[in-house]
């Protein structure tokens, strides 16, 4: 929506006459969004637009747009116009890295995961601990076309069983993606599953057996916590920054310490850090791999939303023996409501296909055939620069609100994609009777001791920051940040 930007006070005839005009405008606009009348995402006025507006030449308007695109205050897009670029907030220091695991442990039942999530679903609460993006992010009346369509040409697939690894139109255009991303995956080694969390699922279960450990992240994605404890395996936690992902010293001294059977990690964009792992480290990851001859379970599901130019390249990309097993979905990036993931499990393939046919036999054909036919008509890459910039936008805008309303002494990570922020508030705050706290104001969180096997990170929690900012949401926000200074 392109907005009428009010003129400024007149300057005083000295002033005016020692300040070009386009410098003058220029502050204008650069007060205007710092003040926060001009936001982040928003699209300023039409070159042409500003100078009917403010009553000078056109010239003036590309010159003082020039300049606040110089100082790192709007961005030119293509054929779009100019928008307020997202600005890091003050840099506030990074959370710290957790200690080592002694031991590996079993996974104990958490029933406040299925709380959390519970109440992520109930539309009254403000949905702070749930990963899950707003559904507006996404082209849904589009794909409900697209399936409409699919299913009237073909109304026979209804009424057929799945019985399949993967529709192939699909599986070309998933392998086609990953091609252009630097990761050559022939297209009949993928196997399409009910979402990302059935491929990890069949990836665990294809390489370990009961009560074999495995080395994981901490903090832990907790939607790996209870696959591993649904298998009746123990989690061996390695510490990890939330800037380039696990240190790989501790993941060797815990490989030579203990029996460890497969590794699962998260490299781009990791669940709940946001961390992303530079390539030469993904490097040195593989060569230990190959050291110990360790299969490795890799969740990429969030690289298609980061916020650089180029999408970060997998784990997968080094794989040259077939120990890399590939897992994602498009439930972050296109449609989470359809549940439709794959994996590409390399030396794997034959066990993973086989468990697929035990667990859920196939996924449906109706589902993949639609997201195959929205992926071919290129209407993909440009719905995912939409999300990118909204994903950019929203996590700018949250940090700025936490920063203004979260006391001092707290600790952000800075994502470079993905949709959370992991929190670390001062050590006296409990994140526990936080939550019960916030529950009474309808606001829902995520607390810390969620993402580990042990009671760790009692004042850490993950902020999900998918939703569209309003006043809304900075309102829970501030709410939050007051029931934190109560604890202090």
């Amino acid at each position: 929506m392109i907005q009428t930007v009010a003129a400024p006070k007149p300057l005083s005839p000295a002033k005016a006459a020692a300040r070009p005009l386009y410098a003058e405008l220029a502050d204008s606009l650069q007060n205007l969004i710092e003040q926060g009348t001009l936001r982040p995402g928003h699209r300023v006025p039409s070159v042409r637009t500003m100078s009917r507006q403010r009553d000078v030449s056109i010239a003036t308007v590309l010159q003082a747009y020039t300049v606040l695109e110089n100082r790192g205050y709007l961005e030119a897009r293509p054929q779009s116009g100019y928008y307020v670029r997202p600005r890091p907030p003050s840099l506030a220091p990074e959370p710290r890295m957790a200690k080592a695991m002694a031991k590996p442990s079993y996974v104990g039942v958490n029933d406040l995961t299925t709380e959390v999530m519970e109440y992520a679903l109930n539309q009254n609460y403000v949905p702070f601990g749930s990963a899950c993006p707003h559904h507006s992010l996404f082209p849904n009346k589009k794909l409900a076309r697209i399936i409409g369509s699919v299913a009237r040409r073909d109304p026979t697939l209804i009424g057929r069983a799945g019985m399949n690894w993967g529709y192939e139109p699909l599986t070309r255009e998933i392998a086609r993606r990953y091609l252009q991303a630097g990761v050559p995956i022939p297209h009949d080694e993928l196997v399409v599953t009910d979402g990302c969390t059935e491929a990890l699922n069949l990836c665990l279960r294809a390489v370990t057996k009961p009560g074999d450990t495995v080395a994981i992240e901490t903090p832990a994605y907790f939607g790996f916590l209870e696959i591993i404890q649904s298998l009746n395996l123990r989690a061996l936690e390695i510490p990890t920054s939330s800037r380039e992902g696990v240190c790989l010293d501790e993941l060797r001294d815990a490989i030579e310490q203990n029996d460890v059977k497969a590794v699962m990690i998260m490299p781009s964009f990791h669940n709940p850090l946001g961390s992303l792992m530079p390539d030469e480290k993904k490097q040195r990851l593989y060569n230990l791999l190959c050291e110990y001859d360790l299969p490795v379970i890799e969740d990429d599901i969030y690289a298609d939303t980061h916020f650089g130019d180029v999408r970060p390249k997998p784990l997968k990309a080094w794989d040259r023996d077939g120990r890399v097993m590939l897992c994602s979905s498009f439930g972050k990036t296109l449609a989470p409501g359809l549940h439709v993931g794959w994996t590409a499990p390399g030396r794997y393939l034959e066990r993973v296909r086989r468990l697929k046919f035990t667990n859920t036999m196939g996924t449906t054909v109706l589902l993949q055939k639609a997201l195959a036919e929205f992926l071919r008509d290129g209407g993909y890459d440009h719905h995912l620069r939409s999300l990118r910039r909204a994903y950019h936008q929203h996590l700018h805008l949250f940090l700025q609100g936490m920063q203004k309303h979260f006391p001092e002494g707290t600790r952000y990570s800075r994502p470079q994609g993905g949709n959370f922020i992991w929190v670390e508030l001062p050590a006296r705050v409990d994140t526990l009777r936080l939550r019960r706290d916030a529950l009474k104001h309808n606001i829902n969180t995520a607390p810390g001791v969620l993402f580990s096997v042990k009671d760790r990170y009692r004042n850490c929690l993950r902020m999900s920051c998918s939703l569209p900012w309003s006043d809304e949401i900075e309102a829970a926000l501030r709410t939050l940040g007051e029931l934190i200074k109560q604890q202090l």
